[in-house]
């Protein structure tokens, strides 16, 4: 069984590239479905859901290789329209194929979406939508079989702005005879960066970034070379780390706009915070202080990706910091693992309050989802002694060999 053994204490000091995002290579390599000739993708993350969504393509009849961070998929011969369980099963991401796969074939099988347990994350937002798009949607057996005869162009009202929600109709709408609008849009970087590509492959796609999308459907798509955007998540991992670790580091290839809030409030907490152009300087010479109260919204607000993160970094904050999880109700789980390290932390229902400690101490832990398991490895390089997390395969659905990326900084962390 892989396990992280850290031994903490380890001022955190050096220059590193920020990894490509996981949550904008997900819905491109599904974006290449609307087309049959080949797609470029670079700076694509080594992942396991990376992987995963590969594997779909080729399940699907496609191709794809990979060299280096640079993924070939060519999706001519594309001829399935089922995608199996097991793929299904493996990530959250996987209920974006559905959106590509049937305006590709006109219909689609899949079963529910897996992904980490961090609570309820219905997909009806996507099926009402494709109703009123004009899919026939049948949900039996655990499985949603959809066909689609012609797409009716149509105004989406999304009662949530959902990412998947925002994409998966992009990707449907993208070839279309019409007109669609999505209001109440998720604005995430990752939704501009799905629309750069779509409309790089000719696609007519406004307004990503606001909370009006435009979609004028056309007849067909084009082959692409593309660069993915750089990881936000993972550069307020690094930068939640340097926080509370203490040290000074450089982000490189990073967008500093997309992490502009969090970085905002690492200063608060005492870092110093320089940036520019594809960079990020956080300097850590003292405890943090605690922030008050941290609420997760959809961007541009806070980002519930980045809560367990924070809670980390502040878990020796001087002061107190509440946390309101608004997003997901199942999103404490590392909190009893904190607890075990020594942090004073309550959980009431969605809320967190976590009082700053002195020091947390090492301890035997373990991973139960994707960012709480970066919010470990975060816990166990602040702490004195040593750490041995296990449950390491939800931190590398996310982290390209994450153990790597802070050996670099000077941290003492390795996997075995």
């Amino acid at each position: 069984m892989n396990r992280l053994l850290i031994r903490g204490g380890k001022k955190l000091c050096g220059e590193i590239d920020i990894q490509g995002s996981k949550n904008a290579a997900l819905p491109i390599i599904a974006a290449t479905i609307l087309s049959g000739e080949e797609c470029v993708i670079h700076n694509c993350p080594h992942l396991a859901d990376t992987r995963a969504a590969l594997e779909i393509i080729r399940q699907l009849g496609g191709k794809a290789e990979c060299d280096g961070h640079t993924v070939v998929i060519n999706n001519e011969d594309i001829s399935a329209s089922e995608i199996c369980n097991e793929l299904m099963c493996s990530m959250r991401s996987s209920v974006l194929f559905l959106g590509s796969l049937l305006s590709r074939r006109k219909k689609a099988v899949i079963s529910y979406p897996g992904g980490c347990d961090i609570g309820l994350r219905p997909i009806d937002l996507h099926l009402k939508a494709f109703r009123e798009l004009g899919v026939t949607v049948e949900e039996t057996g655990g499985y949603i079989y959809c066909s689609l005869e012609k797409l009716k162009p149509n105004i989406i009202n999304l009662l949530f702005p959902s990412v998947g929600a925002t994409e998966n109709i992009m990707l449907l709408a993208a070839v279309s005879d019409g007109e669609t609008i999505i209001t109440n849009a998720a604005r995430e970087p990752e939704i501009v960066d799905l629309q750069n590509f779509l409309n790089a492959m000719g696609a007519k796609i406004f307004g990503a970034g606001s909370e009006t999308i435009r979609i004028l459907g056309v007849e067909k798509l084009k082959k692409v070379e593309y660069n993915i955007i750089s990881d936000r998540i993972f550069a307020a991992t690094c930068a939640c780390a340097a926080a509370c670790c203490g040290g000074d580091v450089v982000l490189r290839q990073v967008e500093p706009e997309h992490i502009r809030l969090m970085l905002s409030m690492l200063k608060d907490s005492g870092c110093r915070i320089s940036s520019g152009k594809r960079y990020v300087r956080i300097q850590a010479e003292e405890r943090p202080r605690g922030l008050g109260k941290i609420m997760t919204s959809p961007y541009p607000g806070f980002p519930t990706d980045a809560q367990a993160l924070f809670m980390s970094a502040l878990a020796t904050a001087e002061g107190t910091t509440v946390f309101v999880e608004n997003i997901f109700e199942s999103r404490y789980k590392h909190v009893p693992e904190l607890l075990k390290m020594g942090a004073d932390i309550i959980v009431d229902g969605r809320l967190a309050a976590v009082t700053g400690c002195n020091y947390i101490q090492g301890a035997k832990i373990s991973a139960g989802d994707l960012r709480g398991g970066a919010a470990l490895v975060i816990a166990g390089l602040s702490a004195i002694g040593d750490t041995e997390l296990s449950g390491i395969e939800h931190i590398d659905r996310g982290y390209e060999k994450i153990e790597d990326v802070f050996s670099a900084l000077g941290a003492e962390i390795k996997r075995k």
